[in-house]
């Protein structure tokens, strides 16, 4: 009997030799696919690779066509590798004499260690120096070593075993050669590719009405992929060349007839009467400039379709078909790293696509997949992916017409039914008040196009509370009885309220916050109440806001200032707004939907600030040309007259007192308002407005002191229908200079 025995430090025998196709990591599966239909053989699928049996003109094809590899390596060589001087010695063995001369250019590309070669950079080196003696001593001369070489090398150590290939295409494949123009962080083009190929694409292109939005496209990157797909154009050739054309084994009449055979596939779909729906919109001019440069090169200028819009202003244009594709890959930069401002721009773009696109496709390719449920919509499939580094997700929704109406149910149904509760006398009386105020106030809310208002202040004075309504929930506000009144006997009021809300309004008990508002002075009414940090959209006409009915006493949104934010609105198209006090910059918000030029917003709270940067991220507006500057308003106000700054519309909403610990002093309206006014007409433009509101009941302007202006009071048209009972809310004056 003959036993074969291997020691222990014998070398491992060197692998079959495959072709390797890179690409990105969770492509392998769609990249075997791809190979397969170009012609490859005995597919295996690894991890950020798929290899396949060497065929050079497979191999060719597959540079040419694929839209998903990133390098195609034709295998060389594969051996043990003891150390270092050992790989060096293999290397020599090499006949590269074969493969290209030492008047060609090269470049080595090395990855993986062992014990002896521990990192890249001296791997490479030792793979350098063995190709340079084995020309020196072949020829006498050395080839240079170049950044844009006529050869690539890959030595890949892996389990102490060397795989030295050639790499085909020389630079990675996902670099078509069309994007010289590009915005911040593309998408790589091969990426692009198998998110549409994931979404399903390649069968949407061939249906007669198929049709691919991207509400924010970019540079053009999924557009122009989408075009090259649906017009069977060949990505490999919009390069300029392949490294394999400089190989000496290069078999150039075969590839001279793949090529030819893909111009002309080319050449038929451009001439062809192909109609493709491919739109692309996004807020950045430049970056719409770049996308139809990328196209032009492309050559698919004609399929393609690019406009500068907003996500605030998308909807469904004249003449797209009932059903379709949106992909998109959302941006988020600096503003946007805020987790709760990503699920603000998630939040808006669910919003516009359930408004306009039933039955349409959605697709979201995102790094930050956790904030999905701002979409509102659940997902029909989901594909685990890499950006790079980072680990990614494609979700897929299908949009179906009962969440394009969800919005329209939700704002004309503030509640849910619920089971009878039997209630006492004094609930009952609340209960009977509350629908009867909500028959009257319904079809002004449908009509004011709102789902956030008064119900009911302290109507009836021994039920002193304030009932405010957001959307599905209710916000209580209970004012502090006089200390003439039984504690006992409030609190038995109070529960006849919490008792006659839900059964008034048909929602469960849990939707439904209480607080306690007493006198609050300088930062009190400021401070957080809890920490819940939960955020939740409202409407108010054409502006979805934040509301936090839970951490702070007031919720981010002066319910009874509404009028007054409309009116900014329309008056703010094509003018410089500022907002002093700004708060959670709500009317800034409504300022820049109705068109500013720009808004700039002051306030010395960074966390209303930010606040305010999510209020316009939901709207799908751009932060461009929309400031948000941390200040004290009274000093800031000194410095923006000494810069000669100049607004036409400013607004400017003071607390009655603060004291805060950033300010210099103590602001006390009633007594700093006509410094305030002043210092604001100080940097007004001629024709413009200064709007100047305070909720100090007892205030009193002092005309006298400002004689020299035109002050009109508004208070009370600025007052909503539904803040009609208590018209000292809130005084508010329009300023303007005298003619």
């Amino acid at each position: 009997m003959n036993v074969t025995v291997e020691l222990e430090n014998s070398p491992r025998p060197a692998p079959e030799q495959k072709l390797t196709i890179t690409c990105p990591k969770g492509l392998e599966l769609l990249l075997a696919d791809e190979i397969k239909a170009l012609g490859a053989q005995d597919v295996k699928v690894g991890v950020s690779y798929v290899n396949c049996q060497p065929d050079q003109l497979v191999g060719y094809k597959i540079c040419l066509w694929s839209r998903l590899a990133s390098r195609v390596l034709w295998p060389l060589t594969a051996f043990p590798v003891e150390n270092a001087q050992n790989m060096y010695e293999k290397l020599l063995e090499i006949p590269w004499i074969e493969h290209f001369s030492d008047r060609q250019t090269f470049r080595i590309y090395f990855n993986g260690s062992n014990d002896e070669i521990r990192n890249t950079h001296f791997g490479a080196l030792k793979v350098k120096d063995a190709i340079c003696d084995y020309f020196r001593e072949k020829t006498g001369e050395r080839p240079n070593v170049s950044d844009t070489p006529d050869i690539s090398i890959h030595v890949r150590l892996y389990r102490d075993i060397a795989y030295v290939s050639l790499d085909f295409a020389g630079e990675s494949l996902h670099r078509r050669g069309y994007r010289q123009s590009q915005g911040v962080a593309p998408l790589k083009e091969n990426l692009a590719a198998a998110l549409l190929i994931r979404s399903g694409w390649p069968e949407l292109m061939k249906e007669p009405d198929g049709a691919l939005i991207d509400p924010m496209c970019g540079s053009g990157t999924l557009l122009i992929e989408a075009a090259l797909m649906a017009a069977d154009i060949a990505p490999g050739l919009l390069r300029k060349s392949f490294a394999f054309e400089k190989w000496k084994k290069h078999q150039s009449p075969e590839w001279q007839a793949m090529r030819k055979d893909a111009l002309l596939r080319k050449s038929q779909a451009q001439d062809s009467d192909l109609e493709l729906t491919i739109l692309g919109y996004d807020m950045d001019s430049n970056v719409i400039d770049k996308a139809k440069d990328n196209a032009r090169r492309a050559g698919v200028m004609h399929f393609v379709h690019v406009k500068t819009q907003a996500l605030s202003d998308i909807t469904k244009e004249k003449g797209l078909p009932d059903t379709g594709l949106i992909l998109c890959n959302p941006p988020y930069g600096e503003r946007l790293s805020d987790e709760v401002a990503i699920g603000s721009l998630y939040a808006a773009m669910g919003n516009k696509i359930k408004q306009y696109f039933s039955n349409w496709t959605l697709g979201i390719f995102t790094g930050n997949p956790q904030q999905a449920y701002q979409f509102k919509m659940r997902t029909d499939k989901q594909y685990q992916l890499f950006n790079g580094a980072i680990a990614s997700k494609l979700l897929m929704y299908k949009v179906s017409e009962v969440s394009s109406k969800a919005m329209e149910v939700a704002a004309q149904k503030p509640v849910q039914d619920t089971v009878d509760v039997k209630l006492n006398e004094g609930a009952q009386m609340v209960c009977n008040r509350l629908q009867k105020n909500f028959k009257k106030l319904k079809p002004w809310v449908k009509k004011q196009g709102i789902n956030c208002y008064r119900l009911y202040d302290a109507d009836m004075p021994e039920y002193a509370v304030a009932i405010d309504i957001y959307d599905q929930w209710v916000h209580i506000q209970e004012y502090a009885p006089p200390k003439s009144v039984d504690p006992e006997k409030a609190q038995n009021r109070l529960r006849e309220v919490l008792d006659a809300v839900p059964v008034a309004l048909k929602i469960d008990r849990d939707k439904v916050v209480l607080k306690q508002r007493m006198m609050q002075k300088g930062r009190k009414q400021y401070e957080k109440q809890d920490q819940q940090n939960q955020l939740m959209e409202v409407q108010e006409g054409n502006c979805r806001l934040y509301v936090n009915l839970h951490d702070y006493l007031d919720t981010g949104l002066f319910l009874d200032h509404r009028p007054i934010r409309s009116e900014i609105e329309v008056l703010a198209k094509n003018k410089d707004f500022l907002n002093l006090f700004s708060y959670t910059c709500t009317a800034s918000v409504h300022a820049a939907m109705g068109g500013a030029r720009s808004t700039t917003s002051v306030d010395m709270s960074t966390t209303y600030l930010n606040w305010g940067r999510k209020n316009l991220t939901l709207n799908g507006l751009p932060e461009t040309h929309h400031e948000f500057i941390q200040a004290d308003c009274m000093q800031w106000l000194k410095l923006a007259q000494k810069n000669q700054q100049r607004y036409d519309i400013i607004f400017m909403d003071p607390p009655s007192f603060s004291n805060s610990k950033r300010m210099d002093g103590v602001l006390d309206v009633q007594r700093d308002h006509v410094d305030l006014i002043k210092d604001c007409m100080g940097i007004l433009r001629p024709g413009g407005k200064l709007i100047f509101s305070n909720n100090y009941r007892r205030f009193k302007m002092e005309r006298d002191a400002l004689k020299e202006f035109t002050i009109s009071d508004i208070s009370a048209q600025s007052l909503p229908k539904d803040f009609e009972r208590h018209a000292k809310i809130h005084q508010c004056f329009v300023i303007e200079f005298k003619q």
